[in-house]
């Protein structure tokens, strides 16, 4: 087996799916509880339409739910810490509740946002910020000891499509 098939740790919580790199292709499920979201226009703002949106994804072959509170959608506006965690915490409650078996990411920037998921069942922490957004989120996963999806962005979500110019993307 090479590397690129390399069998990776079996993410801990409640999810007992072990995702293998360089096989197929894994599909992530995205679930905005926002009303502004790009792709779905709020439509799973209820807990429960979230998690029946959930079961739809899972049956549909997901591999992978994330789960995000905070539109990060070219220019948008920054929601509280107290407006995030109403919206996502019973989101991924309700969504353990359909008994699905599968990862959840949670998608935020905010260490107490990710906290409070990762108590209510969420398995991994998805950064757009890459950990720059707040200085405690990376000693949350490290002590949490859960994986981490590290995003990229110019700037914030309400200005970085004013001018994004890269001299080298990859660097």
């Amino acid at each position: 087996m090479g590397p690129c098939n390399k069998e990776y740790p079996k993410i801990p919580g409640p999810g007992s799916l072990s995702l293998a790199w360089g096989g197929r292709t894994l599909v992530m499920g995205v679930i905005n509880v926002t009303p502004d979201s790009f792709s779905d226009g709020g439509r799973f703002l209820k807990a429960s339409s979230a998690a029946s949106q959930a079961a739809l994804m899972v049956r549909q072959g997901a591999d992978i739910l994330d789960v995000g509170g905070e539109s990060t959608r070219p220019f948008s506006k920054p929601v509280t810490l107290q407006e995030e965690l109403a919206r996502v915490v019973p989101a991924i409650e309700a969504i353990r509740g359909e008994g699905l078996d599968i990862p959840i990411s949670i998608d935020t920037s905010k260490a107490k946002v990710a906290q409070a998921a990762l108590a209510a069942g969420a398995d991994l922490v998805n950064d757009v910020t890459a950990l720059r957004g707040d200085p405690e989120m990376a000693p949350l996963v490290a002590q949490e000891g859960v994986p981490v999806i590290l995003m990229h962005m110019l700037g914030r979500p309400r200005d970085m499509q004013v001018n994004p110019v890269y001299d080298d993307v990859v660097e």
